[in-house]
């Protein structure tokens, strides 16, 4: 199988390499420069460091270092390129995408202080890297974005790279579920939700007249933990990034201003504006969700537990029971569970472990299924669903395919995407040689000779 770690790294949206201060500092140099854009020793001691450390790649610290060379030479032909085609971004864009990255990796970390201690840095200067690493990728993006336009797979296509595949080099896919679901969702009282709204009222009163500030009240009460220790504070974004009420509100505030309660799909919300710039805004807020009542649970339990009794003596089809009593989307399409990554109806193990850390409803199944015959029920399972609400579902698995060697038959979506991503990168192999030949490219004597998968055109 040819190697496609080039288009990961380069379709990565992982935080960039910020931990190198903690790393020995390594006598600098320039290894390459790409038009105006330079490749310094320190660019690939920094990333050979976090590969090792991350298990990111195996092989020599020769080939290793080779690889993250050509990595960030293609990187910069790339920034080269869209300078040369005046591609541009803007700040506003920059810095939505920079505050939406930081605020995904503070949910993730648990704090801005977790996060500051784990690079070493203060906000702002892990802000500086973020914002100048994202500039550039975001113009990368757009690049390479242009380059594959155009690249798609036919079925002939699909099947002659299956067949150029080696038999002894097929490889073994993991077992693979399709998962069928009946959700019940409880509702929140009435009288619930009006309790929350009126302690966001008080909230907002005590601000307003002085008791305390937004931010320290965010601290105290907001229920959203990605935003909470810091105030509440969002930081920067443009529209579309936030719920359709939410945003209304927001950015229809002055600065400073305190809106009233607004209601989304997430709970309760106090919005302040902070600043505007541009088409994007600053805003804090603070957000309270109304519980789902322990009676209400225990009701949708019950039924439930009849509902799968129902199923288990042949008195309805899991379909038929989906249809008329769960109050999931997914009700439409027969309960299917969807893979939030592939869009399809198949999930390994490893797919419902990795997925479960960013989609509440993936959590825990993993361990179910695992346990689970095909056409068996499971009991009814506590959930949260993605609007982070207490709910019970029964789970069935629709169909297992076992751990086998990949064949058309079985794996044609997986395989087409296998032979999509070689005719990507060799759509690039074709633009790095038409580009590199027509930009100024120097290597320092000691890379010259190292083994690159494209053809570079360096003398």
């Amino acid at each position: 199988m040819k190697r496609n770690w080039i288009i990961i790294a380069l379709m990565s949206l992982a935080l960039p390499m910020m931990a190198q201060n903690r790393q020995p500092q390594v006598i600098d140099k320039v290894v390459a420069v790409v038009g105006k854009n330079i490749i310094l020793q320190s660019d690939i001691e920094n990333q050979y460091i976090q590969y090792r450390v991350q298990g990111l790649a195996a092989g020599t610290g020769k080939e290793i270092r080779s690889r993250i060379l050509e990595d960030l030479l293609l990187q910069k032909l790339m920034l080269n390129q869209a300078e040369m085609d005046s591609i541009t971004v803007t700040d506003d864009q920059v810095e939505a995408d920079m505050e939406q990255r930081i605020r995904y990796f503070i949910a993730r970390i648990g704090s801005q202080e977790k996060l500051e201690e784990q690079f070493g840095k203060s906000m702002a200067e892990i802000k500086d890297e973020v914002r100048q690493a994202r500039r550039d990728q975001m113009l990368q993006e757009q690049v390479q974005a242009k380059i594959m336009q155009n690249v798609t797979v036919t079925p002939k296509e699909v099947k002659d790279f299956f067949r150029d595949i080696p038999k002894d080099s097929l490889p073994t896919i993991s077992p693979s579920y399709e998962i069928v679901q009946i959700v019940k969702r409880p509702p929140v009282s009435i009288d619930e939700k009006l309790q929350v709204k009126d302690r966001l009222y008080q909230i907002r009163k005590r601000i307003l007249e002085g008791e305390s500030s937004f931010s320290t009240m965010a601290v105290l009460y907001s229920e959203d933990p990605g935003s909470a220790r810091q105030g509440g504070e969002l930081g920067f974004a443009g529209k579309g990034v936030y719920a359709t009420e939410f945003e209304n509100v927001a950015f229809n505030l002055r600065d400073g201003e305190i809106s009233d309660v607004v209601e989304t799909e997430f709970g309760f919300h106090i919005i302040q504006l902070i600043e505007r710039r541009g088409e994007t805004i600053n805003c804090r807020h603070i957000l309270l969700t109304a519980k789902v009542p322990v009676e209400a649970l225990e009701k949708a339990q019950n039924q439930l537990d009849s509902v799968a009794q129902l199923i288990r003596n042949g008195d309805m089809t899991f379909e038929e029971a989906c249809k008329k009593f769960s109050d999931d989307d997914s009700k439409s399409n027969g309960g299917y569970l969807t893979n939030a990554v592939s869009g399809g109806n198949w999930l390994s193990l490893q797919d419902l472990q990795e997925l479960e850390g960013s989609y509440p409803e993936y959590k825990n199944l993993a361990f179910v299924i695992s346990r689970l015959n095909v056409g068996e029920v499971s009991d009814p399972l506590p959930m949260t669903t993605n609007e982070n609400n207490d709910a019970f579902r029964l789970v069935m698995v629709k169909r297992k395919t076992e751990a086998h060697q990949a064949n058309l038959k079985d794996d044609y979506n997986l395989i087409q995407n296998w032979a999509l991503g070689q005719k990507r990168q060799e759509a690039i192999g074709k633009w790095v040689k038409d580009k590199a030949a027509k930009a100024y490219i120097r290597l320092d004597e000691n890379y010259k000779n190292n083994d690159f998968y494209y053809d570079w055109n360096i003398q």
